[in-house]
């Protein structure tokens, strides 16, 4: 058998059209013939071929059933079906192609219309083929540009959160530890679908990660302030106050130039709003209740927590018990009430996360595995 050819089925239970058809196509095709639709289907069991004629009037299993049932299998819905039919009812053509068949060829045949039907038919196969290997690679060559336009994000993403938590280098570990705070928020209002309008139509993929920048800001603030060993004067406040809006408007800068800014839009939103209050006495613009942008009412929780139970140039840390108590004390007024609800059910995960993260610090590991009994999020 020559490789090379193209393979047919003729699928006839008259033996005088399998003869003919197979006469006509056997010095161009591979031709295997068969006598009804019950044997089509033990063949494709062996043998996948590039196009099958198929009667339509047969016994037991029609042609129409034998073509609905071609189309629900995966390995055949893709293979080119020509019906054979004596019939001139434009009703039964309809309803074929209805079905997926890819044309009709009349009998008795006409050998020089058969071939060049199944030659142009074969040829729009051959042309799908191609044009779907082809979306394919096209496919994996945008993927792996994806990942490594991702890659060097996340290294770029890196290098500046690390720069923000050298400046302020008691503080180690923020970063890391409101991320996960805030996926556990998150994670929470999705399973129980709270906020679902908004939540529902955020690019998750860029949401947590672009919190690492919630405190880009405090690269233009001074190290005498960052680093103070005790209270900051009013003046001294009012300058750190302003890593918030400085953090907005550098993210902002980027914007411009940059198309594709889903992960900025996240970015610039945690940066400007994580430090404002429910009852509208934070900064930098002195918003209220729910307009505050939601993600700044997150970070507002996973940020107050974490600066709570972290080690400070001006106080030593809380307990996690402690910290808990005085976020649950700030509902409706430092904290949106909903997040404070739902912050009381998830308090012992974040305790497990400061834990777990403080123990990564201590042993110069980063990103590790959630210890269990902390569950898996989605």
């Amino acid at each position: 058998m020559n490789t090379g050819r193209k393979i047919i089925f003729l699928v006839d239970d008259n033996m005088a059209n399998l003869t003919t058809g197979k006469t006509i196509l056997k010095d161009h095709y591979n031709i295997f013939s068969m006598p009804s639709g019950a044997k089509l289907f033990e063949m494709l069991e062996k043998v996948t071929p590039d196009l099958i004629l198929l009667d339509i009037e047969m016994p037991e299993m029609d042609g129409y059933q034998a073509l609905k049932k071609l189309k629900e299998e995966k390995k055949t819905a893709d293979i080119p079906v020509v019906f054979l039919t004596a019939r001139s009812d434009p009703g039964s053509e309809l309803e074929g192609l209805n079905l997926g068949a890819t044309d009709y060829i009349s009998k008795p045949f006409s050998p020089p219309l058969l071939l060049k039907r199944i030659e142009n038919h074969l040829l729009i196969r051959n042309q799908q083929k191609e044009l779907e290997d082809y979306n394919d690679n096209l496919q994996q060559m945008v993927q792996k540009r994806t990942r490594q336009v991702v890659e060097l994000q996340n290294s770029i993403l890196n290098t500046v959160t690390e720069m923000v938590e050298f400046r302020d280098d008691v503080t180690g570990g923020h970063i890391e530890r409101t991320q996960r705070y805030l996926k556990l928020l998150v994670d929470k209002l999705l399973s129980e679908r709270i906020y679902w309008e908004e939540v529902s139509a955020w690019n998750l993929e860029f949401l947590v990660p672009s919190a690492q920048l919630h405190d880009v800001g405090k690269i233009a603030i001074s190290d005498a302030i960052l680093n103070k060993p005790g209270k900051l004067t009013p003046e001294e406040f009012e300058a750190m106050k302003k890593h918030a809006a400085i953090g907005e408007t550098a993210i902002e800068v980027i914007m411009k130039t940059n198309s594709d800014n889903d992960f900025l839009y996240h970015a610039k939103i945690f940066a400007g709003t994580h430090h404002e209050k429910w009852d509208g006495s934070g900064y930098p613009r002195g918003l209220r209740n729910s307009i505050i942008p939601l993600q700044g009412r997150l970070m507002a929780v996973a940020d107050v927590y974490d600066a709570l139970i972290a080690v400070r140039p001006y106080k030593q840390p809380l307990s996690t018990q402690e910290a808990e108590r005085i976020i649950i004390e700030g509902r409706e007024k430092h904290f949106d009430p909903v997040l404070v609800d739902l912050f009381k059910e998830l308090a012992p995960q974040f305790s497990l996360i400061a834990e777990h993260c403080n123990a990564d610090l201590q042993t110069g590991e980063k990103g590790g595995a959630l210890p269990n009994p902390l569950p898996a999020t989605a």
